[in-house]
């Protein structure tokens, strides 16, 4: 219902040339189900595979076969439907959408319509510095995919390849809760996060295993909806937030010239920077929806539905409030290292060898800063978590500097081997006899007369004198201790 609502303080507004615009988002997420077989037959679903390899008669709608339901992707939903904290449908039914295209054999697509397997659910959204938006999830419905029409092949030819056809598909539907195409990103980004915690989907977004419809409308704040367009099958964040941007611009454009928006379907060409169109979409449905006579409705105990839930891992938001409570980190430290599965284990054994902060600080700066940098994913770092946890356990009970675990973690990353015995080794062990440092501090002092004096006046120059005493020392020497020797000295 098209029902005016209170637009929230935190909303992003849309100047346009005759005032502001609110822009309203809901989104349509396709995800490829975690199954080694597809959703009505036992063909493989392994990506990347010749043309038409993996295709069984069910695939390709060869008469008389009929589809047998994949129990796996039943329970892949449910798993994924308890982890957006959903309303689980102990009964739904499979329904016949009815469309024609190249790709799809049988002449419409298994899905679910009135009654899904996953109800309403939600995903908390972080926003960054503070802020967070609640995103209502409609219903997941399972439904098979379509094969892949191919038309550069041949100058007058298209081909089709049905390996993708009967692969299962999550549609996840969003409420239009999103008003910036931040939200939007920072929606896609939490949910493929928590498929990718559950292994309900690996969120593969190149090789199209996660892509989403976006439904746009503009309106004035207060206002009731405008008519929405849908941008279909985004298959990048980054797209998924210019597409939005794009799709909004072109609609204030035309209803502050005096025109209309037309309820349509549309494409988002990344290059030109544009949406297109694509055909018209009806308000009304016209797939002649109809229950599917070969499937019976599908029943789930609750049994098999608890112990699902008993049996899934602790979830992004849930790690994260544990993260800042058994560590000590910061949230946004905890929201960075609870992105991807992987990463947050890594933290994890990382911080059993060290204090949790500053294990948080080695993992984000140097680990993922050197992984982005270099484009190799986590799981494949040339330092282990228990190398990176000995480096930090030797920073955290002051055998190495700061400086120096620098210089380790380079020899670590190149060289490899065992941090205490590369301490060991090559003398790397940070002084902490005072009486050492205090005969560099001397001659520092001895060679700077006037900055020595400088000092007295502005104290905060002894940063300088720590900086040089450092230097002298090979980076080897206690901070606190210098810092600690050159106030005595300067008389600061």
């Amino acid at each position: 219902m098209n029902a005016p609502s209170k637009i929230p303080a935190s909303s992003k507004l849309i100047a346009g040339a005759t005032g502001d615009w609110e822009l309203v988002i809901g989104l349509e997420i396709h995800a490829q189900v975690t199954s080694e077989a597809k959703l009505f037959s036992g063909a493989s679903t392994g990506f990347g595979a010749s043309p038409n390899s993996h295709v069984s008669l069910v695939d390709a709608a060869m008469p008389g076969m009929l589809p047998v339901l994949n129990r796996e992707c039943v329970r892949q939903a449910i798993r994924t439907g308890l982890g957006v904290k959903a309303q689980i449908n102990l009964r739904s039914t499979f329904d016949r959408k009815n469309y024609f295209y190249p790709d799809l054999p049988q002449g419409y697509q298994i899905s679910q319509f009135k009654s899904p397997i996953v109800g309403e659910g939600e995903v908390v959204v972080d926003l960054g510095d503070g802020e967070s938006v609640t995103v209502g999830i409609e219903r997941i419905h399972l439904e098979q995919d379509a094969g892949k029409s191919i038309h550069d092949q041949d100058p007058r030819s298209s081909f089709v390849d049905l390996n993708r056809s009967g692969v299962a598909l999550m549609e996840i539907v969003s409420k239009p809760d999103m008003r910036s195409s931040d939200e939007a990103k920072a929606y896609v980004t939490k949910l493929r996060t928590i498929l990718r915690y559950i292994g309900s989907c690996d969120g593969d977004m190149e090789k199209g295993n996660l892509r989403a419809d976006v439904n746009v409308s503009v309106r004035r704040p207060g206002e009731p909806y405008g008519t929405r367009c849908e941008i279909k099958n985004v298959n990048s964040i980054r797209f998924i937030g210019q597409a939005i941007e794009t799709e909004a611009r072109r609609q204030i454009e035309i209803l502050e010239d005096g025109g209309s928006i037309d309820q349509e379907t549309r494409l988002f060409d990344p290059v030109k920077g544009e949406t297109r169109a694509m055909r018209s979409k009806e308000e009304a449905h016209d797939y002649r929806y109809f229950p599917d006579p070969d499937l019976l409705p599908l029943v789930v105990e609750q049994a098999e539905v608890d112990e699902l839930a008993a049996g899934l891992p602790e979830l992004p938001d849930e790690k994260k409030a544990r993260f800042v409570s058994q560590y000590g980190v910061t949230p946004y430290d905890a929201t960075v290292l609870t992105l991807e599965r992987e990463a947050a284990d890594f933290f994890e054994a990382v911080a059993a060898k060290g204090e949790g902060k500053l294990a948080a600080n080695w993992v984000i700066n140097e680990l993922f800063g050197r992984l982005n940098k270099d484009g190799t994913p986590i799981e494949d770092s040339p330092i282990s978590a228990a190398q990176l946890g000995g480096l930090v356990g030797l920073v955290s009970d002051g055998t190495i500097s700061g400086k120096i675990a620098k210089d380790l973690f380079e020899i670590l990353w190149t060289e490899g081997g065992d941090p205490r015995e590369l301490v060991e080794s090559r003398g790397l062990k940070q002084v902490t006899d005072t009486g050492a440092i205090e005969k560099v501090v001397d001659e520092v002092i001895a060679a700077n007369p006037e900055k020595v004096e400088q000092a007295k006046a502005k104290p905060t120059l002894i940063g300088w004198f720590v900086g040089q005493v450092m230097k002298a020392s090979g980076g080897k020497a206690n901070p606190q201790a210098v810092n600690d020797i050159l106030k005595s000295k300067l008389g600061i």
